[in-house]
């Protein structure tokens, strides 16, 4: 009997001790709990410790950052652009002990966190144009030498959407500060058109750019084309000019040539100079007449004295 009574003594204190010992890893925050209720400051050192055991209960709660994990949502901007949007935060538990009075667990944190997040995505992109959501910054585009300038020109933003992500942040971190809990970011993991006739739009506006800058180059090139015509045809009657100018000179040059040659055999021979005279004056009257001309000839005359000299 008294074995029994020692060995059930020894088994009963072995129940007790390890009842009474737990142990806190040091990715965990505990808090003690007595019928449901807190008691005492939360334990956020890893070790030993010790509690009452079978009233006592411990609630560990984890130290390290956690993920929040939106759903995707479709969401207006300020200039009536519907758009889907998801969202991931990381958050962790500060407070553990305010944590297990307003939330109980992660589940409920989580729950908890689908309507600031979600709300306050909505809220914040509500208020902004869509232009604003999709871009990040007044960033220059990159070169692109096939491309035309006006193609690369970004219309400027005056906030962006890491400033909308940080309102996001800031107005969610006002909403949990007596949760226990702090949102460290929030980041946007998608943004995507919502509506068809939002991206039948995006590309009727991108045709008519091409468009508009198709017909700048046509404009300009008719432009230059015509220019180019008129250069060519003030070339061309330069250079016509300048050839006829030279024929003439070159015409002239003959001309004089000739008349010196005229004169060099005029004066060798009175009766070559004769000769020539004769046919130049048989040259001039076959220019002049005709063959239904008819002509007086003076007795005085030089032509008259060929004819008769010939007889």
């Amino acid at each position: 009997m008294r074995r029994f009574l020692l060995g059930f003594l020894v088994f009963v204190g072995i129940l007790l001790l390890f009842g009474a010992i737990y142990v806190v890893d040091e990715r965990e925050q505990v808090i003690i709990t007595q019928f449901g209720k807190p008691v005492g400051d939360a334990i956020t050192e890893a070790g030993l410790h010790y509690k009452v055991p079978f009233i006592q209960e411990v609630r560990r709660f984890d130290k390290r950052f956690l993920e929040w994990d939106g759903a995707r949502n479709e969401v207006p901007t300020k200039d009536k652009r519907f758009i889907w949007v998801d969202t991931y935060a990381r958050w962790q538990i500060t407070d553990p002990l305010r944590f297990f009075e307003r939330l109980r667990d992660e589940d409920g944190a989580r729950k908890r966190l689908d309507g600031i997040l979600d709300g306050e995505t909505r809220n914040a992109i509500a208020k902004h144009e869509l232009l604003e959501v999709v871009r990040s910054s007044n960033r220059e585009p990159a070169s692109d030498e096939s491309e035309p300038e006006e193609v690369n020109i970004l219309e400027a933003v005056s906030f962006g959407r890491d400033v909308i992500r940080q309102e996001i942040l800031e107005s969610a971190r006002t909403r949990t500060t007596d949760l226990g809990i702090e949102i460290l970011d929030v980041r946007f993991k998608r943004i995507n058109y919502a509506q068809e006739e939002v991206r039948k739009s995006v590309e009727d506006r991108m045709i008519a750019e091409r468009e508009r800058i198709a017909a700048r180059y046509r404009s300009e090139g008719d432009g230059e084309a015509s220019r180019i015509r008129g250069e060519k045809e003030r070339e061309l009657e330069r250079i016509l000019s300048e050839a006829a100018r030279t024929a003439e000179e070159l015409r002239g040059e003959a001309d004089a040539g000739a008349t010196e040659i005229y004169a060099a055999a005029y004066d060798q021979n009175r009766q070559s100079r004769d000769f020539y005279a004769f046919l130049k004056s048989l040259e001039t009257y076959r220019k002049t007449f005709d063959k239904d001309t008819t002509i007086l000839l003076s007795t005085d005359g030089e032509f008259y004295k060929y004819l008769t000299a010939s007889e």
